[in-house]
């Protein structure tokens, strides 16, 4: 199968890739920076997911299409509300334009957990968006899509912003970690290879227009992660728990119950219905007419 893959340069992307490649399909990997671990049998594409011209071209004969474009990382989405729209919601819309056009037999969605949630602000907003966009664009259309919704990912190719790869360099380099969060906070992490492995199964039929959750088996508490990083060391970690921010970080889980009820308004003077009627008649009216009638004419 041709597969399209965007965001393919990234940490769980190029691991998708990697696996997508291992089962025989042909890869095309678009990304705004060149993968690292680009094989030789993988295409590269450098170009902007908002460059709808091009993500067009990039699409043409594709017959699956993955997204991991955007930004995946929950406070640097904070801090970037604006680019968080542009890359993650309109990017995500202009991608799947592409797959309509060009009648993609199945389009594949990174979401998270944390559409479940209260917690992940303008990166859970964004997630939400998407899934939203979507499913409408399934209604109206019948495009084929599979959402996946991953849990924490941990493992190779990541870089500084993943949690646990931090927490092991601090604990291997200087003897300790610093954490700003809940010691009690749980975690089902999962490895990225078992994500990617789990990404490429659900292109069989059975996945068709099923929003799929992709978490570790395995709930530790932080501390347990902690201690379970100082036991692997065979030497002291220092944990310094510092002064806890404001986070966008759940705590004890992703889901949530929120119904946000409206609460209705009723002003104490209402333009009555008919007369709103006979205003709006006569508004246009004379703006159709020349020196036509008023209201109050139209009355007798």
């Amino acid at each position: 199968m041709k597969i399209t893959v965007f965001g393919g340069s990234g940490f769980l992307g190029s691991h998708v890739c990697d696996k997508l490649s291992d089962t025989g399909h042909e890869v095309t990997i678009f990304d705004i920076n060149p993968s690292p671990w680009l094989r030789d049998d993988q295409k590269m594409v450098v170009g902007d997911i908002l460059d709808e011209s091009l993500v067009g071209e990039v699409v043409k004969g594709a017959e699956a299409v993955f997204n991991f474009a955007g930004i995946a990382d929950i406070d640097e989405a904070k801090s970037r509300p604006l680019d968080t729209v542009r890359y993650n919601i309109l990017g995500n819309t202009v991608i799947l334009e592409a797959c309509r056009a060009e009648n993609v037999k199945r389009f594949v969605f990174a979401s998270s957990v944390y559409v479940y949630s209260n917690s992940g602000a303008f990166y859970r907003a964004s997630k939400e968006a998407c899934e939203k966009y979507i499913e409408i664009y399934n209604e109206l259309y019948d495009t084929e899509h599979t959402i996946l919704r991953y849990g924490t990912l941990y493992g190779p190719r990541s870089d500084e912003r993943n949690a646990i790869l931090r927490y092991i360099r601090q604990a291997l380099n200087e003897g300790r970690i610093d954490y700003s969060g809940n010691l009690n906070a749980r975690r089902e992490y999962i490895h990225v290879e078992d994500a990617a492995r789990a990404s490429v199964e659900i292109l069989k039929p059975d996945y068709a227009n099923q929003n799929i959750l992709l978490t570790g088996t395995q709930v530790f508490k932080m501390s347990e992660l902690f201690d379970m990083i100082e036991e692997i060391l065979s030497k002291p970690v220092n944990i310094r728990h510092l002064q806890e921010p404001k986070t966008a970080h759940y705590v004890l889980t992703p889901y949530n119950f929120s119904p946000k009820l409206g609460r209705k308004y009723i002003p104490k003077l209402q333009v009555d219905l008919g007369q709103g009627l006979l205003k709006l008649i006569e508004m246009v009216y004379q703006q159709n007419v020349p020196g036509s009638i008023k209201a109050d004419d139209l009355k007798h």
